[in-house]
């Protein structure tokens, strides 16, 4: 309806200007009111309510908008706990930054102290951020109010361990896992392969845990001393493995031999089963060997982080008494 002392020229002004503000608001732009660039610098600056990051004891830079990483479930989201980011600075492992919360940063005293030595010393940044960021990387685990992003995957490059196994002093000692669901026995068997002197272990791609948060959390940094590949299909590997002269040791709970019926000072691969399921069937059938360890008591058979880190250290008894320094690796 035209208003009474209204023009043609002011209804054509009306129209268009309610036709600008109609695609405006198809822009998404507010109706067509833009942000100012102070008021927008500032939002950015700040990062989102009750984040940011803050630089702690003059390590690195302050990140801008201070987002905490979303974790993937595997260790590139993060490394957490005091020990296991210590033994990864330690090692050299290529770091982004470290996450520090903002009331452990506040001593830095203890066992907090170290890292932060180190990461300085290794030209890391260290920032604060704010506890809830820690639990959302942590993924349950225990962080112990600290963080680490790695630069890089875990796993080792395909074929690496087998190389690095064929070329040492000592004969191989490989560790393999064969569908271990739970991140805390990944973790386990590979600080006792690690520990144990192995050359590496490797993982199955599919239906099995793999280096997530938790499994690193639980290796206390053995991870990163200890190279780690992934393949897709274990029974394949195996041949692999018995191509180039490494035995194949599996440990089965019905097998007829026992652990210390079997020589394992030979190039061996120790293969370890899943909870509950143990070894798939095409994997029992590529082993050479089929061990048990023998149980006294009542319960059938022992965690797979146990009876994998008992036959681990069987191998290295035979070793230590056949060698004639008393340590086939020369540690005493």
């Amino acid at each position: 309806m035209r208003r009474s002392g209204e023009g043609k020229a002011g209804l054509r002004r009306r129209d268009a200007n309610r036709a600008a503000s109609r695609a405006s608001r198809k822009r998404g732009d507010g109706g067509g009111r833009a942000q100012g660039p102070t008021r927008r610098a500032e939002r950015d600056r700040r990062g989102p309510a009750g984040g940011g990051t803050r630089p702690v004891g003059g390590g690195g830079a302050y990140t801008g908008r201070g987002r905490t990483p979303r974790p993937t479930g595997e260790a590139t989201a993060a490394i957490v706990g005091r020990r296991p980011v210590w033994e990864a600075l330690r090692a050299g492992r290529p770091l982004v930054r470290i996450l520090v919360a903002a009331e452990a940063a506040a001593t830095a005293t203890g066992s907090l102290r170290p890292i932060l030595v180190a990461a300085r010393a290794a030209g890391v940044p260290v920032e604060r951020t704010p506890m809830q960021a820690l639990e959302r990387l942590a993924e349950g685990a225990a962080h112990q109010g600290v963080a680490a992003l790695p630069a890089a995957s875990a796993y080792a490059p395909a074929g690496s361990v087998l190389a690095r196994a064929l070329t040492a002093e000592e004969p191989a000692l490989i560790l393999v896992l064969d569908g271990v669901e739970d991140p805390g026995n990944v973790g386990s068997l590979l600080r006792s392969a690690e520990a144990a002197g192995a050359h590496g272990a490797v993982l199955p791609q599919r239906r099995a845990a793999g280096l997530t948060v938790a499994a690193v959390k639980a290796s206390a940094g053995a991870v990163h001393h200890l190279p780690v590949e992934r393949v897709t299909n274990v029974a394949r590997y195996l041949e692999e493995l018995k191509a180039k002269g490494v035995w194949v040791v599996g440990a089965h709970p019905a097998a007829e031999a026992e652990v210390y019926d079997v020589d394992l000072t030979l190039p061996v691969a120790v293969v370890v089963g899943g909870e509950g399921r143990g070894l798939h069937r095409l994997v029992r059938e590529r082993c050479d060997h089929l061990v048990r360890l023998p149980m006294r008591g009542e319960v059938a058979s022992l965690n797979a982080a146990v009876a994998g880190a008992i036959v681990l250290y069987e191998a290295v008894r035979q070793r230590r008494a056949r060698s004639p320094e008393g340590d086939p690796r020369g540690r005493g």
